[in-house]
């Protein structure tokens, strides 16, 4: 039984009827559209890469330890893989219709936590995978490995027939129970060793000692940006539908503004997206010039020899998108000193560490911790935007050839929309979620974000010219 770790354990529990916390995208594809029987034998073929595919949560009686993760006795591939189309005339509305309605349904919690759909019908010949995979099992960087589940990178790559699986034996509740005993007793033990002696201990308490003045240290400055005036007319509580809208920009575009402007293509993201919630706070009458809208912007703690682990390595910051400044220059300086902040602070802080605290909290605090957190949200933020980096060389499926791909993230704590972003190839995409009801609006969103991109790079080519001029 191999248990969910703290973070994984958080995602879990905080899934809720209107709040389901699964990742997601939607991928494009050229090409013939292959067989349902096709997709389904080239996930069987698959499956043995990635076990947690055939496992699902169980949950241990009485909290007595965070849940585990065991293999499915009842597994049936053509429960996870689903074969559906959109009406004609196949466009972009219909397919973005379809996967808000596929997205913003719950997965089964007594299942393996995740779904594949094959989706027919989009116009000029194209087909789309609509996949959902539950955030307990893998974050968002660790998500991009887990692409070799169906992607090659040759569209003559060959595939292995598909084995026979037999799962090991369902645990009993009494081993269920001893074992998270067991865990919660040794996992202090298993740090020993890493402590061989007196000077190690001193130095480790040093340690504790500096990350805890360093975060005391920072705790005004948050106490003052939690104060600020944040666009709060966004929270509010969370409905069981979703829109889903996209836009899309060019790499070239982004690395122009930051050759010119200077920060991170991050930066240059988030610029970009201040205007889009700048637009829609003005249509709606809510622009202030002193006004912010707080975004959670999730930050890989992930090592490079962590790469294909299928558990959650992140942490996060706040950034404040000052919507209320009219100079996109002057937001994108705003957004880059934030950020800049914000590294200095996580290189200061072992964020791993602070992460790993939670192997020591009780599973039943763990649960009401987290629920408590999401309470909260509607006071700490107001979005959520991620950053994933996909891959700069075309990806295929059974022969066809990807052609765009779109991220979807899941909303909760009264942060009633949020935007995940992926790149593909030479293309950004912007995928945006958000509470239907909340949110009829959402297209002047994707509009501004792509109108703030516009203007990004209308004011880098104006400080190109200049310097040459000069």
């Amino acid at each position: 039984m191999d248990r969910l770790s703290p973070t994984d354990a958080g995602f879990y529990y905080a899934e809720s009827e209107n709040t389901p916390l699964h990742v997601g995208s939607v991928s494009v594809f050229e090409g013939p559209v292959p067989s349902y029987g096709d997709v389904v034998r080239l996930l069987l073929a698959k499956l043995p890469l990635v076990p947690r595919y055939r496992q699902r949560v169980r949950q241990v009686p009485l909290q007595l330890g965070r849940p585990v993760w065991v293999d499915d006795p009842h597994f049936q591939i053509l429960y996870h893989v689903r074969h559906t189309a959109v009406p004609s005339p196949g466009g972009d509305e219909q397919l973005r219709n379809l996967a808000g309605r596929i997205l913003g349904q719950r997965l089964d919690l007594a299942k393996p936590l995740w779904e594949l759909y094959l989706v027919e019908g989009l116009e000029n010949g194209r087909w789309a995978l609509i996949s959902k995979v539950h955030h307990c099992m893998v974050d968002g960087v660790a998500g991009t490995d887990l692409m070799q589940l169906v992607f090659d990178l040759t569209p003559d790559a060959t595939h292995p027939e598909p084995q026979d699986w037999t799962p090991q034996r369902t645990p009993s509740s009494v081993s269920v129970i001893a074992g998270a005993v067991q865990d919660a007793v040794t996992h202090p033990l298993r740090q020993l060793p890493r402590l061989p002696g007196a000077g190690s201990l001193r130095r480790a308490s040093k340690d504790a000692v500096r990350t805890s003045w360093q975060l005391a240290a920072g705790i005004p400055a948050a106490a003052r940006q939690l104060a600020g005036p944040a666009a709060r007319s966004l929270n509010g509580p969370i409905g069981p539908h979703r829109r889903w809208a996209w836009t899309e920009a060019q790499l070239a575009e982004l690395k122009g503004v930051r050759a010119a402007l200077g920060g991170t293509v991050n930066d240059v993201v988030l610029a970009g997206i201040t205007r889009g919630f700048r637009d829609l706070l003005e249509r709606r009458g809510d622009l202030r010039p002193e006004l912010v809208v707080r975004s959670m912007v999730p930050v890989s703690v992930r090592q490079p020899g962590e790469r294909n682990t299928l558990d959650n390595r992140i942490s996060a910051v706040f950034v404040d998108l000052p919507v209320g400044e009219p100079d996109p220059v002057a937001r994108l300086a705003s957004v880059r000193r934030q950020m800049d902040d914000h590294k200095r602070t996580l290189a200061a802080v072992d964020a791993r560490s602070i992460i790993a605290m939670g192997d020591f909290v009780a599973p039943t605090l763990l649960s009401l911790g987290v629920r408590a957190a999401l309470a909260t949200g509607q006071v700490l933020g107001q979005t959520v935007t991620t950053n994933v980096p996909g891959p700069r060389v075309p990806l295929y499926v059974l022969g066809r050839r990807m052609c765009s791909a779109h991220a979807y993230v899941p909303i909760a704590g009264g942060m009633r929309v949020a935007i995940g972003i992926f790149s593909y190839l030479q293309t950004m995409t912007y995928g945006i979620n958000a509470d239907f009801d909340a949110f009829p609006d959402v297209d002047v969103l994707a509009r501004g974000i792509r109108a703030g991109v516009d203007e990004l790079v209308a004011a880098a080519h104006d400080a190109a010219s200049t310097s040459a001029g000069g």
